[in-house]
């Protein structure tokens, strides 16, 4: 009777072996569902220890409905006594691979930067897989002119408008930006630009990914990689899909892409794509400041390294951020 019973359990424990290891191979989700969980608890650490940086005053706007989608929500950070000042705004897309990730991931580094005379904007946007490419490029399209039609309710001065991202909200950010000044890019992706090229003033990138085709399947990323294009694209192939092409924002760059910023940790898998990007922008003969740092720079400066402000590197690149912003901000009061 007992060997009947192991008989049952092991063809049980087979069964459910075998279920588990196709819900893998056939869908995203269970991968997903495991990096969303890893994602929230490190991004909620993460924001807890920039809240003592930032200023006690800040006036919060909070999910401000930029489109019709459950998701197309976004939050508005000023600094105290806007009165009726209209003030150069930064909309930051969050990251997360696409899969993961909350606009209120960004709460504690946009008061920072509303703390220095900027509305600083989160942008909320719907993840994949529910929600596939080019969907938070088209969002946050959308919510870039919702706060242009919305000016003056929120301070802002439509233009000097600034778009910011990063890990994945920096592709989203950077393919937006593509498509303001290339009317066929713009068609080609299915965006409507919500701003003229003299409104966006500069882009802000950390630690993107920028050219599909540069993933490598190998190594500590690829796993998550593989991933995160299989949800956000729909494809577990990075090389035979004619959106992976359109998604390669650097191989659309022109001329009127707007000034960036451009940074990343020295041992973030993903760094060569921002030299990459950086490259090509700059090839472009657009304005490109970029802070990288060397090989052996140490201690070692991961994936998000910026959100870090306890680390010299973490403060010197919000340094160098506002220093680009103050600089673009204050061009455009004087032309």
């Amino acid at each position: 009777m007992r060997v009947w019973w192991v008989g049952y359990i092991l063809v049980g424990l087979a069964v459910v072996a075998a279920a588990i290891y196709a819900a893998f191979v056939f869908s995203p989700w269970p991968s997903v569902l495991l990096i969303r969980h890893a994602f929230h608890r490190d991004a909620v650490a993460r924001n807890l220890a920039l809240e003592k940086h930032a200023p006690a005053d800040i006036g919060v706007m909070g999910d401000q409905l930029y489109g019709e989608g459950q998701d197309e929500t976004l939050d508005v950070y000023l600094p105290a006594g806007v009165a009726d000042k209209a003030l150069p705004a930064v909309g930051w897309v969050h990251g997360g691979g696409f899969v993961a990730g909350n606009k209120d991931d960004l709460s504690g580094y946009l008061k920072i930067l509303a703390g220095h005379g900027y509305v600083a904007v989160a942008v909320g946007y719907s993840l994949a897989p529910g929600a596939r490419y080019p969907t938070p490029v088209l969002q946050a399209n959308k919510a870039l002119a919702f706060l242009a039609r919305n000016a003056g309710r929120y301070h802002i001065d439509p233009n000097r408008l600034f778009l910011a991202g990063d890990s994945a909200g920096a592709q989203i950010v950077a393919q937006l930006a593509a498509t303001v000044g290339n009317p066929a890019y713009a068609a080609m992706v299915g965006v409507s630009p919500a701003v003229a090229p003299a409104q966006l003033k500069g882009v802000a990138l950390f630690c993107g990914v920028y050219d599909a085709s540069r993933v490598s399947p190998e190594g500590p990323f690829a796993s998550f990689i593989r991933t995160v294009m299989w949800s956000y694209i729909g494809t577990k192939r990075l090389d035979d899909d004619p959106r992976l092409a359109e998604f390669s924002v650097n191989r659309h760059l022109t001329p009127q892409f707007p000034p960036a910023f451009v940074s990343v940790g020295n041992a973030d898998p993903l760094a060569p794509q921002s030299t990459l990007i950086a490259g090509a922008i700059g090839a472009q003969g657009v304005s490109t400041d970029t802070l990288f740092f060397p090989e052996d720079y140490s201690p070692a400066l991961p994936h998000e390294y910026q959100f870090d402000l306890d680390t010299k590197a973490g403060a010197e690149a919000l340094e160098r951020l506002l220093a680009f912003l103050h600089r673009l901000a204050g061009e455009a009061t004087t032309q």
